[in-house]
């Protein structure tokens, strides 16, 4: 499995399976999970690492494949973090999950 698109983008990237194992981290997510393990999460369960109601969220994702968008706030610091599911031939293989950083000014455009 080769996701070196993501390796060296500056947002965190990581990917799951079908069901909940971390099959991939790129850099930035290594690092900005670092304090839990970093790299070594990947071959672990990243429902594991969530508490309610986050876990039930990830395990319903992974059952139904949808995705999920919403924005948090740490340190006076804002992200924007999208899971969706990802395939390989038409086959359901998991979830990636992008976490995007910004000000709290994203601008919109009507098109």
């Amino acid at each position: 499995m080769v996701f070196d698109w993501a390796k060296e983008i500056e947002n965190p990237v990581t990917i799951c399976d079908e069901t909940g194992i971390i099959i991939y981290m790129n850099l930035a997510s290594a690092n900005q999970f670092e304090n839990y393990g970093g790299v070594d999460l990947i071959g672990s369960n990243l429902l594991d690492c969530h508490p309610e109601p986050s876990k039930s969220k990830l395990t319903e994702m992974l059952k139904k494949q949808t995705s999920n968008s919403y924005i948090i706030e740490k340190n006076g610091k804002q992200k924007l973090i999208h899971q969706t599911p990802w395939y390989e031939e038409g086959k359901f293989k998991g979830l990636v999950e992008v976490s995007i950083r910004f000000d709290g000014k994203i601008p919109t455009f009507k098109r």
